[in-house]
């Protein structure tokens, strides 16, 4: 089970965080919502729970809820910019299916 990192996503990481001022990490997980069922959640971490999997990669700490786990193995969290858009893009060899808004998708 792995999930990792682009040198991109990593590089925006560390700047956000020092940025900050605080912080561990970030961590990735998965809730219900939207038309397809789920949708990623990725937050700034200032205290990694013991119950975290835990993925360090460019030096960047990624905790994973165990529970979103099984829908996220083998995700790859990449940060890109297209225009004047940017963001974090996940590329989850799970994913079966996506909503036509993009906000959720179906393993």
């Amino acid at each position: 089970m792995a999930i990792t990192l682009t040198e991109a996503a990593a590089r925006h990481v560390t700047r956000y965080l020092a940025r900050r001022g605080k912080g561990v990490g970030v961590r990735l997980g998965v809730k219900t919502t939207g038309c397809s069922g789920l949708a990623y959640q990725l937050e700034y971490v200032d205290e990694q729970d013991p119950a975290d999997v835990v993925f360090e990669e460019h030096g960047v700490k990624l905790m994973i809820d165990p529970k979103s786990l099984a829908y996220i193995d083998g995700t790859e969290l990449d940060f890109v910019r297209e225009g004047l858009n940017e963001g974090f893009r996940f590329s989850n060899p799970n994913e079966r299916d996506r909503c036509g808004c993009g906000e959720s998708f179906r393993v």
